[in-house]
Protein backbone atom coordinates (compact mmCIF):
# COMPACT_ATOMS: atom_id res chain seq x y z
CA UNK A 1 0.00 0.00 0.00
CA UNK A 2 1.31 3.46 -0.91
CA UNK A 3 1.47 5.96 1.95
CA UNK A 4 1.65 9.73 1.37
CA UNK A 5 3.58 11.47 4.12
CA UNK A 6 6.13 14.20 4.81
CA UNK A 7 9.68 13.46 3.72
CA UNK A 8 12.09 13.84 6.65
CA UNK A 9 15.46 15.54 6.29
CA UNK A 10 17.10 12.14 6.53
CA UNK A 11 15.51 11.23 3.17
CA UNK A 12 16.56 14.40 1.32
CA UNK A 13 19.37 12.53 -0.44
CA UNK A 14 16.89 9.90 -1.59
CA UNK A 15 14.87 12.69 -3.22
CA UNK A 16 17.95 13.70 -5.21
CA UNK A 17 18.44 10.13 -6.39
CA UNK A 18 14.79 9.79 -7.38
CA UNK A 19 14.91 13.07 -9.32
CA UNK A 20 18.00 11.88 -11.17
CA UNK A 21 16.20 8.67 -12.08
CA UNK A 22 12.97 10.21 -13.40
CA UNK A 23 14.65 13.10 -15.25
CA UNK A 24 17.38 10.86 -16.71
CA UNK A 25 20.11 13.02 -15.19
CA UNK A 26 23.46 11.99 -13.83
CA UNK A 27 23.95 13.75 -10.51
CA UNK A 28 27.58 13.67 -9.47
CA UNK A 29 28.87 14.53 -6.01
CA UNK A 30 29.65 18.17 -6.76
CA UNK A 31 26.06 18.75 -8.00
CA UNK A 32 24.18 17.07 -5.18
CA UNK A 33 23.92 20.16 -3.01
CA UNK A 34 22.52 22.19 -5.91
CA UNK A 35 19.93 19.47 -6.55
CA UNK A 36 18.72 19.23 -2.95
CA UNK A 37 15.29 20.84 -2.47
CA UNK A 38 15.96 23.90 -0.34
CA UNK A 39 13.71 25.33 2.39
CA UNK A 40 10.88 23.31 0.92
CA UNK A 41 7.87 21.43 2.18
CA UNK A 42 8.48 17.87 1.02
CA UNK A 43 5.84 15.24 0.35
CA UNK A 44 6.71 11.64 -0.39
CA UNK A 45 4.94 8.52 -1.61
CA UNK A 46 6.30 5.49 0.24
CA UNK A 47 5.95 1.84 -0.69
CA UNK A 48 6.88 0.44 2.68
CA UNK A 49 10.09 2.33 3.46
CA UNK A 50 10.98 2.93 -0.20
CA UNK A 51 10.47 6.43 -1.56
CA UNK A 52 8.71 5.91 -4.90
CA UNK A 53 7.25 9.36 -5.59
CA UNK A 54 7.80 12.90 -4.42
CA UNK A 55 6.76 16.54 -4.64
CA UNK A 56 8.22 19.60 -2.97
CA UNK A 57 6.79 23.10 -2.60
CA UNK A 58 8.69 26.32 -2.03
CA UNK A 59 6.71 28.96 -0.12
CA UNK A 60 7.10 31.99 -2.41
CA UNK A 61 5.43 35.28 -3.36
CA UNK A 62 4.08 35.58 -6.90
CA UNK A 63 3.57 38.90 -8.66
CA UNK A 64 0.00 39.16 -9.99
CA UNK A 65 -1.54 42.32 -11.44
CA UNK A 66 -1.44 44.90 -8.68
CA UNK A 67 -0.48 42.52 -5.86
CA UNK A 68 1.85 39.85 -4.51
CA UNK A 69 0.22 36.57 -3.51
CA UNK A 70 1.50 33.73 -1.34
CA UNK A 71 2.27 30.88 -3.70
CA UNK A 72 3.21 27.22 -3.49
CA UNK A 73 6.01 26.89 -6.06
CA UNK A 74 5.87 23.19 -6.96
CA UNK A 75 9.11 21.41 -7.80
CA UNK A 76 10.93 18.06 -7.59
CA UNK A 77 7.89 16.15 -8.84
CA UNK A 78 8.49 12.58 -9.89
CA UNK A 79 7.33 8.98 -9.65
CA UNK A 80 9.57 5.97 -10.21
CA UNK A 81 8.89 4.14 -13.48
CA UNK A 82 8.03 1.00 -11.49
CA UNK A 83 5.13 2.81 -9.81
CA UNK A 84 3.52 4.79 -12.63
CA UNK A 85 -0.23 4.69 -13.28
CA UNK A 86 -1.07 3.89 -9.66
CA UNK A 87 -2.54 7.30 -8.79
CA UNK A 88 0.60 8.42 -6.95
CA UNK A 89 0.97 11.79 -8.72
CA UNK A 90 -2.72 12.51 -8.15
CA UNK A 91 -2.33 11.75 -4.43
CA UNK A 92 0.75 13.98 -4.17
CA UNK A 93 -0.95 16.91 -5.90
CA UNK A 94 -4.14 16.51 -3.86
CA UNK A 95 -2.03 16.65 -0.71
CA UNK A 96 -0.24 19.76 -2.06
CA UNK A 97 -3.63 21.41 -2.66
CA UNK A 98 -4.73 20.69 0.91
CA UNK A 99 -1.46 22.03 2.31
CA UNK A 100 -1.77 25.20 0.22
CA UNK A 101 -5.30 25.81 1.49
CA UNK A 102 -4.19 25.24 5.08
CA UNK A 103 -1.26 27.65 4.62
CA UNK A 104 -3.49 30.34 3.08
CA UNK A 105 -1.76 30.31 -0.32
CA UNK A 106 -4.36 31.17 -3.00
CA UNK A 107 -2.18 30.04 -5.91
CA UNK A 108 0.32 27.33 -6.86
CA UNK A 109 2.73 27.35 -9.78
CA UNK A 110 5.14 25.05 -11.57
CA UNK A 111 7.28 24.51 -14.67
CA UNK A 112 6.02 21.48 -16.53
CA UNK A 113 8.40 18.91 -17.97
CA UNK A 114 5.39 17.54 -19.87
CA UNK A 115 2.67 20.11 -20.45
CA UNK A 116 -0.06 17.55 -21.13
CA UNK A 117 0.09 16.28 -17.54
CA UNK A 118 -0.96 19.24 -15.45
CA UNK A 119 -4.13 20.56 -17.08
CA UNK A 120 -6.13 17.76 -15.51
CA UNK A 121 -4.93 18.93 -12.09
CA UNK A 122 -6.23 22.46 -12.63
CA UNK A 123 -3.02 24.10 -13.84
CA UNK A 124 -3.21 26.43 -16.83
CA UNK A 125 -0.33 27.74 -18.94
CA UNK A 126 -0.19 31.35 -17.73
CA UNK A 127 3.07 32.77 -19.13
CA UNK A 128 5.22 32.31 -22.19
CA UNK A 129 8.79 33.39 -22.95
CA UNK A 130 10.90 34.04 -26.03
CA UNK A 131 14.47 33.21 -27.06
CA UNK A 132 16.30 36.15 -28.67
CA UNK A 133 19.50 36.10 -30.72
CA UNK A 134 21.36 39.34 -31.47
CA UNK A 135 24.04 39.80 -34.12
CA UNK A 136 26.50 42.03 -32.29
CA UNK A 137 29.30 41.65 -34.83
CA UNK A 138 28.39 45.19 -35.89
CA UNK A 139 27.15 48.16 -33.87
CA UNK A 140 23.67 47.85 -32.44
CA UNK A 141 21.86 50.86 -33.88
CA UNK A 142 18.72 51.66 -31.91
CA UNK A 143 15.67 53.80 -32.54
CA UNK A 144 15.34 54.24 -28.76
CA UNK A 145 17.82 56.69 -27.28
CA UNK A 146 19.71 54.88 -24.47
CA UNK A 147 19.44 56.42 -21.02
CA UNK A 148 22.76 58.27 -20.62
CA UNK A 149 23.24 57.69 -16.90
CA UNK A 150 26.42 55.74 -16.11
CA UNK A 151 26.71 51.96 -15.86
CA UNK A 152 28.91 50.20 -13.32
CA UNK A 153 30.07 46.65 -12.75
CA UNK A 154 29.43 45.09 -9.34
CA UNK A 155 30.74 41.86 -7.84
CA UNK A 156 28.39 38.94 -7.31
CA UNK A 157 28.74 39.07 -3.51
CA UNK A 158 27.20 42.53 -3.29
CA UNK A 159 24.86 42.11 -6.26
CA UNK A 160 21.74 40.80 -4.44
CA UNK A 161 21.47 43.89 -2.26
CA UNK A 162 21.91 46.16 -5.29
CA UNK A 163 19.68 44.27 -7.74
CA UNK A 164 16.78 43.23 -5.54
CA UNK A 165 15.06 46.65 -5.25
CA UNK A 166 15.19 47.05 -9.03
CA UNK A 167 13.85 43.54 -9.55
CA UNK A 168 10.95 44.13 -7.16
CA UNK A 169 9.97 47.32 -8.95
CA UNK A 170 10.02 45.29 -12.16
CA UNK A 171 7.68 42.71 -10.61
CA UNK A 172 5.24 45.46 -9.68
CA UNK A 173 5.13 46.57 -13.31
CA UNK A 174 5.01 43.14 -14.98
CA UNK A 175 3.14 40.18 -13.37
CA UNK A 176 4.25 36.57 -13.36
CA UNK A 177 7.58 36.61 -11.52
CA UNK A 178 8.63 35.56 -8.03
CA UNK A 179 9.98 37.66 -5.19
CA UNK A 180 13.59 36.59 -4.64
CA UNK A 181 15.35 36.29 -1.31
CA UNK A 182 19.16 36.52 -0.94
CA UNK A 183 19.54 32.73 -1.17
CA UNK A 184 17.55 32.67 -4.42
CA UNK A 185 19.78 35.35 -5.91
CA UNK A 186 22.92 33.48 -4.89
CA UNK A 187 21.89 29.93 -5.81
CA UNK A 188 19.82 30.61 -8.92
CA UNK A 189 20.65 33.89 -10.66
CA UNK A 190 24.24 34.36 -9.55
CA UNK A 191 25.50 30.80 -9.13
CA UNK A 192 29.09 30.43 -10.27
CA UNK A 193 28.45 27.45 -12.56
CA UNK A 194 25.35 26.88 -14.66
CA UNK A 195 24.96 23.40 -16.13
CA UNK A 196 22.84 24.86 -18.94
CA UNK A 197 25.68 27.21 -19.90
CA UNK A 198 28.65 24.86 -20.17
CA UNK A 199 31.83 26.67 -21.12
CA UNK A 200 30.58 30.08 -20.03
CA UNK A 201 32.16 32.27 -17.39
CA UNK A 202 30.82 32.98 -13.96
CA UNK A 203 28.08 35.66 -14.01
CA UNK A 204 29.01 39.30 -14.59
CA UNK A 205 26.73 42.06 -13.32
CA UNK A 206 26.30 45.52 -14.82
CA UNK A 207 24.06 48.01 -13.03
CA UNK A 208 22.25 51.14 -14.18
CA UNK A 209 20.50 53.43 -11.64
CA UNK A 210 17.20 52.03 -12.98
CA UNK A 211 18.14 48.60 -14.30
CA UNK A 212 20.67 45.81 -14.49
CA UNK A 213 21.90 42.91 -16.60
CA UNK A 214 23.40 39.63 -15.41
CA UNK A 215 25.33 37.85 -18.16
CA UNK A 216 28.01 35.27 -18.94
CA UNK A 217 30.56 35.06 -21.76
CA UNK A 218 32.37 32.26 -23.54
CA UNK A 219 35.33 31.79 -25.88
CA UNK A 220 33.01 31.54 -28.88
CA UNK A 221 32.34 35.27 -28.70
CA UNK A 222 28.88 34.80 -27.20
CA UNK A 223 27.22 36.78 -24.43
CA UNK A 224 24.50 34.81 -22.63
CA UNK A 225 21.90 36.98 -20.89
CA UNK A 226 20.88 35.53 -17.52
CA UNK A 227 18.60 38.35 -16.37
CA UNK A 228 17.90 41.84 -17.66
CA UNK A 229 15.54 44.41 -16.13
CA UNK A 230 15.08 48.03 -17.16
CA UNK A 231 12.50 50.35 -15.66
CA UNK A 232 12.06 52.26 -18.93
CA UNK A 233 12.64 51.47 -22.60
CA UNK A 234 15.56 53.89 -22.53
CA UNK A 235 17.21 51.95 -19.69
CA UNK A 236 16.69 48.67 -21.56
CA UNK A 237 18.29 50.28 -24.61
CA UNK A 238 21.33 51.30 -22.55
CA UNK A 239 21.77 47.75 -21.24
CA UNK A 240 21.42 46.11 -24.66
CA UNK A 241 23.81 48.65 -26.16
CA UNK A 242 26.35 47.78 -23.45
CA UNK A 243 26.02 44.02 -24.02
CA UNK A 244 26.38 44.42 -27.78
CA UNK A 245 29.53 46.51 -27.41
CA UNK A 246 31.57 44.12 -25.24
CA UNK A 247 34.94 43.51 -26.90
CA UNK A 248 35.74 40.14 -28.49
CA UNK A 249 32.09 39.16 -28.81
CA UNK A 250 29.80 38.94 -31.84
CA UNK A 251 26.58 37.34 -30.61
CA UNK A 252 24.09 37.72 -27.78
CA UNK A 253 21.95 34.76 -26.74
CA UNK A 254 19.00 35.54 -24.46
CA UNK A 255 17.24 32.23 -23.63
CA UNK A 256 14.42 33.81 -21.63
CA UNK A 257 12.80 37.15 -22.47
CA UNK A 258 9.22 38.45 -22.31
CA UNK A 259 7.15 37.75 -25.41
CA UNK A 260 6.61 41.51 -25.79
CA UNK A 261 10.30 42.37 -25.39
CA UNK A 262 11.03 45.73 -27.02
CA UNK A 263 14.44 44.90 -28.47
CA UNK A 264 13.14 43.58 -31.84
CA UNK A 265 11.36 46.93 -32.27
CA UNK A 266 14.19 49.08 -30.92
CA UNK A 267 16.74 48.11 -33.55
CA UNK A 268 16.95 50.05 -36.80
CA UNK A 269 17.77 46.81 -38.64
CA UNK A 270 15.16 44.15 -37.72
CA UNK A 271 17.40 41.41 -39.13
CA UNK A 272 19.90 42.06 -36.33
CA UNK A 273 17.54 40.54 -33.72
CA UNK A 274 15.90 37.16 -34.25
CA UNK A 275 13.13 35.61 -32.16
CA UNK A 276 14.27 31.99 -32.20
CA UNK A 277 11.52 30.43 -30.11
CA UNK A 278 8.33 31.16 -28.19
CA UNK A 279 7.71 28.60 -25.45
CA UNK A 280 5.41 27.86 -22.55
CA UNK A 281 6.79 28.84 -19.16
CA UNK A 282 4.83 29.10 -15.89
CA UNK A 283 1.79 26.93 -15.18
CA UNK A 284 -0.57 28.46 -12.62
CA UNK A 285 -3.16 26.87 -10.33
CA UNK A 286 -5.87 28.90 -8.52
CA UNK A 287 -6.09 26.99 -5.26
CA UNK A 288 -8.65 29.44 -3.83
CA UNK A 289 -10.60 30.89 -6.77
CA UNK A 290 -12.53 33.66 -4.96
CA UNK A 291 -9.48 34.79 -2.96
CA UNK A 292 -7.33 34.93 -6.09
CA UNK A 293 -9.95 36.87 -8.07
CA UNK A 294 -10.43 39.38 -5.25
CA UNK A 295 -6.69 39.92 -4.87
CA UNK A 296 -5.68 41.01 -8.37
CA UNK A 297 -6.07 44.43 -9.96
CA UNK A 298 -8.66 44.85 -12.72
CA UNK A 299 -8.52 47.10 -15.77
CA UNK A 300 -12.26 47.85 -16.02
CA UNK A 301 -15.32 48.08 -13.80
CA UNK A 302 -17.66 45.18 -14.62
CA UNK A 303 -19.59 42.25 -13.20
CA UNK A 304 -19.65 38.64 -14.40
CA UNK A 305 -21.09 35.32 -13.32
CA UNK A 306 -18.46 32.65 -13.88
CA UNK A 307 -19.31 28.95 -13.71
CA UNK A 308 -16.09 27.20 -12.72
CA UNK A 309 -15.50 23.47 -13.10
CA UNK A 310 -12.85 22.09 -10.74
CA UNK A 311 -12.66 18.33 -10.29
CA UNK A 312 -9.71 18.43 -7.86
CA UNK A 313 -10.79 21.22 -5.45
CA UNK A 314 -14.59 21.00 -5.06
CA UNK A 315 -14.82 24.26 -3.08
CA UNK A 316 -13.86 26.13 -6.27
CA UNK A 317 -16.64 24.56 -8.34
CA UNK A 318 -19.88 26.43 -8.89
CA UNK A 319 -21.03 29.86 -9.95
CA UNK A 320 -19.23 32.97 -8.75
CA UNK A 321 -20.35 36.57 -9.08
CA UNK A 322 -17.16 38.46 -9.89
CA UNK A 323 -17.15 42.21 -9.44
CA UNK A 324 -14.10 43.60 -11.22
CA UNK A 325 -12.82 47.10 -10.64
CA UNK A 326 -11.52 49.27 -7.84
CA UNK A 327 -13.25 47.19 -5.13
CA UNK A 328 -13.10 43.59 -6.38
CA UNK A 329 -15.49 41.02 -4.95
CA UNK A 330 -16.21 37.37 -5.65
CA UNK A 331 -19.15 35.62 -4.01
CA UNK A 332 -21.13 32.43 -4.72
CA UNK A 333 -24.36 32.89 -6.66
CA UNK A 334 -27.18 30.91 -8.22
CA UNK A 335 -27.63 33.35 -11.10
CA UNK A 336 -27.19 32.19 -14.67
CA UNK A 337 -23.60 32.02 -15.88
CA UNK A 338 -22.11 34.49 -18.36
CA UNK A 339 -19.12 32.22 -19.00
CA UNK A 340 -18.41 28.56 -18.24
CA UNK A 341 -14.79 27.49 -17.89
CA UNK A 342 -12.51 25.06 -16.11
CA UNK A 343 -10.24 25.99 -13.23
CA UNK A 344 -7.26 25.39 -15.53
CA UNK A 345 -8.55 27.85 -18.14
CA UNK A 346 -9.34 30.42 -15.46
CA UNK A 347 -5.74 30.08 -14.25
CA UNK A 348 -4.46 30.49 -17.81
CA UNK A 349 -6.19 33.87 -18.23
CA UNK A 350 -5.65 35.11 -14.66
CA UNK A 351 -2.36 36.95 -15.27
CA UNK A 352 -3.53 38.46 -18.55
CA UNK A 353 -1.24 36.55 -20.89
CA UNK A 354 -3.97 34.44 -22.48
CA UNK A 355 -7.38 35.98 -23.14
CA UNK A 356 -10.88 34.60 -22.56
CA UNK A 357 -11.66 35.69 -26.12
CA UNK A 358 -8.99 33.33 -27.46
CA UNK A 359 -10.18 30.40 -25.35
CA UNK A 360 -13.79 31.08 -26.36
CA UNK A 361 -12.84 31.10 -30.03
CA UNK A 362 -11.16 27.68 -29.75
CA UNK A 363 -14.11 26.24 -27.83
CA UNK A 364 -12.45 25.83 -24.43
CA UNK A 365 -14.61 28.50 -22.74
CA UNK A 366 -18.39 28.60 -23.25
CA UNK A 367 -19.94 32.04 -23.61
CA UNK A 368 -23.54 32.08 -22.38
CA UNK A 369 -23.96 35.87 -22.50
CA UNK A 370 -22.95 37.42 -25.82
CA UNK A 371 -19.98 39.75 -25.42
CA UNK A 372 -19.02 38.42 -21.97
CA UNK A 373 -15.70 36.98 -23.18
CA UNK A 374 -14.69 40.31 -24.71
CA UNK A 375 -15.66 42.18 -21.54
CA UNK A 376 -13.69 39.79 -19.32
CA UNK A 377 -10.71 40.09 -21.66
CA UNK A 378 -10.83 43.87 -21.20
CA UNK A 379 -11.08 43.53 -17.41
CA UNK A 380 -8.10 41.16 -17.24
CA UNK A 381 -5.89 43.26 -19.54
CA UNK A 382 -2.38 44.16 -18.35
CA UNK A 383 0.05 46.72 -19.85
CA UNK A 384 2.94 44.23 -20.04
CA UNK A 385 2.78 40.54 -20.85
CA UNK A 386 3.26 38.29 -17.80
CA UNK A 387 6.74 36.82 -17.57
CA UNK A 388 8.93 34.83 -15.20
CA UNK A 389 12.69 34.36 -15.30
CA UNK A 390 12.94 32.02 -12.32
CA UNK A 391 13.08 28.30 -13.01
CA UNK A 392 12.38 26.03 -10.04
Amino acid sequence: MIEIRDVPESDAERMVDLAGMVFHARVDDRERDAWRPRRSERIGAYDGETLVGQLATLPMRLAVPGAFLDCSAVTFVGVLPTHRRQGILTSLIDRMHRDAVAAGRPVAALWASQGAIYGRYGFGLATRAAVLEVDSSRPLDLRTAPDPRPLRLVDTASAPEVLDPIHRRGLAARPGGLVRDPEWWTRSILRSVDDEAAGFTEPRVVVHPAGYAVYRADENKTIRVVDLVGETPEVEAALWRYLASIDLTSRIHAPSRPVDDLLPYMVTDPDQVTVKENYGALWLRLVDVPAALRAREWATEDTFVLEVEDARIPSNSGRWRLTAGSEPACEPTTDSADLVLTAADLAAVYLGGTTPMTLTRVGAVTERTPGAAARLTAALAVPLAPYINDDF
